[in-house]
This record gives structure tokens, C-alpha cells and sequence, in this order.
């Protein structure tokens, strides 16, 4: 390798190096990055085409796919550029937001306008809609003013009972014709409100979403103010990896990264939930969603800015919700949103569809990035064992020299943007595994839909499943496949009686590439089988006193470690004199949600002395809560559940991770592939053996006694609610 190859690399090496830090939150600075690599991606896209795909000619095998590559190449080039002019233009609406929130906060609870709570529900069970029921019912917003509908497109008689208990009323149809988006038209159609918050069966919102959110209204203008998706569960990535912990779910990149910069060009999009909706602005449309996209929530965006209504994206933590709780649902998930980006492209009412829209919001809605990612992630995994395998060249006239000069810093300066722009968002390898593990099952999806738009099912994401192990055996069985094929290809090739490609100046390009892609392949392997979930419930970390309760009067202060619904781990000052026996009864007493039934499980000592035990609550499961009954106050088993959803489920719990850089999640991810999975402490992993179990007459007597006393808007809702219950029937 000739020493002046490596100039162009090197300079751009000591570019990151010497200002990669100093220029963060910079416009000049963003600018000047945007435009170095502009120079360098032309000087790479010149030699490519000019060097490496022209001189191979058309009407060959060797022709035929160096073209191809080349084109794919250029697809996820345009992608890449979009992606820039993004990051050029974000937006942070915090500010606005609080001032918005100060406005309506000094206005009379009669002057703020009403709005209708959707929550649309298809086949998910009673634990998972039962956490969303109570974050909605619970929004900070005056009780006369909000109205929180459940819509079953299951028709279950039992969630309409749940439902009317937890103070929602319910709304079903008699059939399910245009899915989700025909389930809220249909309730669009029996209610009123002049604004409807949109919400999928496990987004949970926080408290102050409405304050957050509705004074952005005051623009005419705006038609959908437009929330970020957040979950409480890892991902599979994170749960197969073991790196809940470590880093950030695969959607953090497009909601805090991506959407800002749509919004700064007034083309961020609805995303199904967390969507705030005027309606004046839908009745200019029919007063219906669009229903010719499986993504009826982008296609309503396209319709309301055609009409001259802007969606507005507020960047906060406002609701969360259930990521894919496994590879499968994962898949289900991801295929719908590809097969509806796709199918918009088709439709009147989409980005090639009559007038309206300028020519970069036209360009902002197609899909580039579900087709280049399927079939360029594809191609790149493939490549190297076709050329290792036949001989034939993805491009020609090259070596390492001119690979080392043109290719390797352009994508070198690629992602060095990219994290320059989303600092701790972006992670390469993480990035290209997840892309890959994508790309090959939805390589099908993309070119079924590019062939045949419309006539496929819409699949609903499960929810609130994952007690075994899942494994996609067809993306484990094509991994393995491709890296014994290059494993294969390499050892031939290295041998002078068999070798394919006799005098190749690109065998140690594609060595290299063939060793990055079988990493990636068995990273991709391994997050393809989804571990079961230990807990029927997500722990959440939570550090606050509590006290423990024993018959006879004993008790014992104590400072909580985590909580679910199903219990807790309590940090315990040694006192063996006053320890419970296992399977023992007590009563731990919690801020917020008063004397919770529990049953002593297990201690284990900590290294710095002080004691943990695990603890399993005595609630009912959420089909088994009987009719609330205010009087009785915290002994209602109802109210200590309810009260339990809202101190864990509607307030920010941020999930804290472990401060690495990007190379050392990178590593990370590297032992993952060999490491055995961590086993973790045995504590309480449900409560259902407790649940049916007698709670005895002491502890309730004691629940009663020390019933916490609740802040006036807490009571207020309470007593709203049970006095004022809507006649959903009559609706």
C-alpha cells in the first residue's frame, strides 16, 4: 500500500480528533460539517462512477452487478443526504412548550378547551390496558373537560366493565373494517371534543402531557401536535445483548435526532400515538382519518398539510409505552410500518399526489430509508461471499490503495457527522446490526408491497407476552449460512491450487469486509433469539423510604430498591431478631399508595453489609379487581392497585444506563456474542400465588388505619369520577 493513499483518511482523522468536541450545538459549525463532507462524498462518487462502474459496460454478469451495487449505492447515498439537510434544521420546542404550559395553567379550568382521549385496543390483555386506562384518566386537565374513551375492536365485554370502573367510557363497532383507522373514525364520529388525543393500547401518558402539549394550538396553523414514542422495556436488541443498561433503544435515534430536524422544515409526521388532533382541521378532510395506508397516521399528515395544517413535534418524555417484547412482534411491527410507507407512495393522496406540497416535502415522504436499508444491507452482507465464491467484482479498476483513498474516508467522514450531530444516539455497530437483522426479513415485505401495493393484512404489534424464549430461525439459519459461505470463499482463496480470484489487488478490502460482515452476522444471530422475560412485570428503579409492618405492631424502616406491581426488593437494616420468615405476611407501607400486602420471599446480604429482601405484593390481577369502592378508601384492593400504576407508571422514570463511550459499547456488543447470559437475583418475579392468597384480618385492619392522606387533586379525581361516570351505553 503506496503511503499517499492514506493522506485523505488521515486528514480527516485528525479533523475529529482536533475539533470533533468543540463543536457541538453550533450552527456555523453544523454547516461547516455538512459541507466538508459534501467535498468528500463528491470526490468518492466521482472516482466511483468514473473509475469503477462506467468501464465495466452494461451487458455482462460482471456489468450487471457492478451496476447493481452501484445503484443501491446511490439510493442510500440520497438517503444519507436527506438525513444531513434533517440535522441542519432541528428544533428544540421545550422553551415554547413552557411557556405554553404557564398560559394555560393561569387560564379558568371553564376556559381551556376539551379534549377526547382515544385509546384504541384490539386484543391486548387487561395488565397491559389497564396501565393505560389509569395514565389517561389520571391527566393533569380539569375533569370536565376530558373525556377518556376505550375502543374495543375486540368487542370484550370484560374490558368494557374494567373500563366503566377505571372511569372511561367505552365505544365499540360491529365490524373492523379499515382497522385502526376506521376504530377512531368511527369514535371521531360519536364525539365532540374540538381536540382527541390519540393513544395505542400501552402508551401510558404522563401526568402533564396536556399542559405540555395543547398550547401549541394556539397557531391556527398547527393541526396534530405530535409526542415521541418512549418505553419502559428494553427492546430486542438490548434484552438479547444483555444491554438494557448500556444503550439506548433502536428509536431514539429517529425521535430525538431525525423528527426535530423534520420539524424545523414543518414535515414531522403523526406516528400513530401520543398525537394530538384538531378536529376543525380533520372535518376539512371528511372528519375521518385516511384509511388507504395500513400507516394511516403519516397519510393523515400528508392530508391535513395539503389543507395547510403543520404537524407539530414536541421532543419530550410525555407517554410511554411497550417496545416489541420480542423478535417476533419486533418483525410484525417493523413490516407494517415498511409495507405503509411503501403503500403511500401509490396513493392520490400521497407525496407524488396532486397538489399541495412543495417539492422537498414531496422528497421528506418517500420512503428511501426502508427500501435502501433492506436491499442495501442485503447486498453488503452477500457481496463479499458472491465475489469470494465466483470471481465476480462489485466494482472494478480498484485496489486497496484507491479503496483506502476514496471509500474508507468518505465513510469515515459519514458517520463521524452523524455523531457529531446526535452525540450518544448514534452507534455504528449497533446501527448496522439492527439494519441488517431488518433487512432480511423485510427485503421480502419491501418487494411484495413495490410489486403489489394494497391487499395485505393489517397485524396488530403483540403485547404482553415474552414468558418463553422466541427465536426467528430463518435470520439465525441465513446468518450462519453467510458466514460459513465467506469462511468458505476466504479459505479457498488462500489456497494457490484452488483459489477463485487469482490476481485480485481487492483481497485484503475484502478479507476485511468479510470479517466485519461475519461479526455483524453473529451479533444479528444472537439478538434474533429473544430470552423469556424474567418478570411478568418491568422493575423500576426507585429509592424512597418505606416502613414494614408485622403482626402484633413490630416495624421496621426501610428504603425501597426497585417496585413493579407484582413487588419490590426492600434495603433492610440487619436485625435478625426482626426478620420475617419466608412466606410471612407484612405490610409495606409506601408513599402515595399507603400499606401495600405482601409476603416475605427471600433475603440476600449486600457487600457493604445492610440486608435486601425480596417482597411479593398480594394485589389481584387486573381481570380480577372487583367494582371500586371510594368508601373504604386504601382497603379497596382497586385503589392500592390504581394508586400503585400511578406513582410507577405516569411520572418520568428515566432509565439510567452506564456511562460508555461509543467504543465501549462497541465492545460491549462484541462479548455479548460469547457471553452467557447474566443470572439474576431471586426475588419476586410475580404476584399471582400472593393474589389469591387471604390477605389476614390484621393487615387490613392496618390498611385502613393508615390510609395515606391524598394531595386535593387526587380526591378530586376520585370523587369526579364516581359521581359523574358517563352512560357510555347511551353513547
Amino acid at each position: 500500500m503506496q503511503a499517499e493513499s492514506l493522506v485523505p483518511l488521515l486528514l480527516i482523522t485528525a479533523a475529529i480528533l482536533l475539533f470533533g468536541n468543540r463543536w457541538q450545538n453550533s450552527h456555523w459549525a453544523d454547516r461547516l460539517v455538512v459541507a466538508g463532507l459534501a467535498v468528500v462524498i463528491l470526490r468518492y462518487l466521482e472516482w466511483r462512477l468514473f473509475e469503477t462502474v462506467l468501464p465495466a459496460g452494461v451487458f455482462s454478469v460482471t456489468g450487471l452487478f457492478v451496476w447493481s451495487v452501484f445503484i443501491v449505492e446511490m439510493l442510500a447515498w440520497l438517503d444519507t443526504a436527506v438525513l444531513y439537510a434533517y440535522m441542519l434544521r432541528r428544533t428544540n420546542r421545550t422553551p415554547e412548550a413552557d411557556l405554553h404550559e404557564a398560559q394555560l395553567r393561569a387560564m379558568p379550568a371553564a376556559d381551556l378547551p376539551e379534549v377526547d382521549v382515544f385509546i384504541a385496543t384490539y386484543n391486548e390483555p387487561a395488565e397491559v390496558l389497564e396501565k393505560t386506562i389509569v395514565g389517561a384518566v389520571e391527566l393533569d386537565w380539569p375533569q370536565a373537560k376530558l373525556n377518556v374513551w376505550v375502543l374495543d375492536d375486540g368487542r370484550r365485554g370484560w374490558l368494557q366493565r374494567m373500563s366503566e370502573r377505571l372511569g372511561a367510557g367505552y365505544l365499540t363497532r360491529a365490524d373492523n373494517a379499515h382497522a385502526k383507522a376506521g376504530n377512531i373514525n368511527a369514535a371521531v364520529a360519536r364525539t365532540s371534543a374540538p381536540f382527541f388525543l390519540v393513544l395505542d393500547a400501552d402508551f401510558i401518558p404522563q401526568r402533564n402531557f396536556l399542559y405540555r402539549a395543547m398550547g401549541f394550538f394556539a397557531d391556527p396553523e398547527i393541526g396534530i401536535v405530535q409526542i415521541p414514542h418512549n418505553f419502559f422495556n428494553p427492546d430486542p436488541m438490548q434484552a438479547s445483548l444483555n444491554m438494557s443498561k448500556v444503550m439506548p433503544d433502536d428509536q431514539r435515534f429517529f425521535f430525538e435526532a431525525i423528527m426535530p430536524g423534520r420539524d424545523g422544515y414543518d414535515c414531522a409526521f403523526c406516528c400513530g400515538s401520543n398525537g394530538i388532533v384538531r378536529r376543525s382541521a380533520l372535518e376539512e378532510i371528511g372528519n375521518k382519518l385516511p384509511s388507504g395506508s395500513i400507516t394511516e397516521d403519516m397519510l393523515l399528515t400528508l392530508a391535513l398539510k395539503r389543507k395547510g395544517y403543520v404537524t407539530r413535534y414536541l421532543d419530550e418524555r410525555l407517554a410511554f409505552g411497550l417496545a416489541p417484547e420480542n423478535i417476533n412482534a419486533f418483525f410484525i411491527q417493523r413490516a407494517r410500518w415498511a409495507r405503509g410507507a411503501i403503500q403511500i407512495m401509490f396513493l392520490r393522496e400521497g407525496p407524488f399526489g396532486g397538489p399541495g406540497l412543495k417539492w422537498h416535502e414531496r422528497l421528506f415522504f418517500l420512503p428511501f430509508h426502508w427500501i435502501t436499508q433492506s436491499f442495501g444491507q442485503t447486498l453488503a452482507m452477500v457481496t463479499p461471499a458472491v465475489f469470494l465464491l465466483t470471481g465476480v467484482p462489485p466494482l472494478v479498476n480498484s485496489s486497496t490503495d484507491t479503496v483506502m483513498s476514496y471509500q474508507i474516508p468518505a465513510i469515515v467522514a459519514a458517520i463521524a457527522a452523524v455523531r457529531h450531530f446526535a452525540p450518544g444516539k448514534y452507534h455504528p455497530l449497533a446501527t448496522m446490526a439492527h439494519g441488517v437483522l431488518q433487512a432480511f426479513r423485510l427485503l421480502p415485505v419491501v418487494v411484495a408491497t413495490l410489486l403489489k401495493p394494497h391487499g395485505h393484512a393489517f397485524k396488530v404489534t403483540p403485547k404482553g407476552g415474552g414468558g418463553t424464549e422466541i427465536q426467528d430461525t430463518a435470520t439465525v439459519a441465513i446468518c450462519l449460512l453467510l458466514c460459513g459461505l465467506m469462511t468458505a470463499g476466504l479459505a479457498i482463496n488462500s489456497s494457490y491450487n484452488h483459489q477463485i480470484i487469482a490476481f485480485s489487488h481487492l483481497m485484503p478490502v475484502v478479507t476485511f469486509w468479510s470479517i466485519v460482515n461475519m461479526i455483524v452476522l453473529l451479533l444479528v444471530a444472537k439478538i434474533a433469539i429473544t430470552p423469556p422475560l424474567l418478570r411478568s412485570e418491568e422493575r423500576f428503579e426507585l429509592h424512597e423510604p418505606v416502613v414494614l409492618h408485622r403482626e402484633g405492631g413490630a416495624q421496621a424502616p426501610g428504603a425501597s430498591h426497585d417496585m413493579s406491581l407484582n413487588g419490590m426488593q426492600v434495603e433492610l437494616q440487619p436485625d435478625p431478631a426482626w426478620l420475617p420468615e419466608a412466606g410471612e405476611w407484612i405490610g409495606v407501607e409506601i408513599a402515595g399508595a399507603g400499606v401495600v400486602p405482601a409476603q416475605f420471599r427471600r433475603v440476600f446480604q449486600e457487600t457493604n453489609g445492610s440486608l435486601r429482601a425480596g417482597l411479593s405484593f398480594a394485589l389481584p390481577a387486573a381481570q380480577e379487581l372487583p367494582e371500586a369502592r371510594q368508601e373504604h378508601g386504601a382497603a379497596d384492593a382497586a385503589l392500592v392497585r390504581r394508586r400503585l400504576i400511578r406513582k410507577l407508571f405516569t411520572m418520568d422514570r428515566v432509565r439510567k444506563f452506564d456511562d460508555q463511550d461509543g467504543w465501549q459499547i462497541g465492545f460491549t456488543m462484541l462479548q455479548s456474542i460469547v457471553a452467557r447470559e447474566k443470572s439474576v437475583p431471586a426475588v419476586p418475579q410475580g404476584g399471582r400465588s400472593a393474589a389469591r392468597a387471604e390477605v389476614p384480618d390484621w393487615l387490613r385492619a392496618l390498611q385502613v388505619q393508615t390510609e395515606p392522606a391524598l394531595d386535593d387533586e387526587w380526591r378530586a379525581v376520585l370523587q369526579a369520577q364516581e359521581a359523574g361516570r358517563k352512560d357510555s351505553s347511551a353513547a
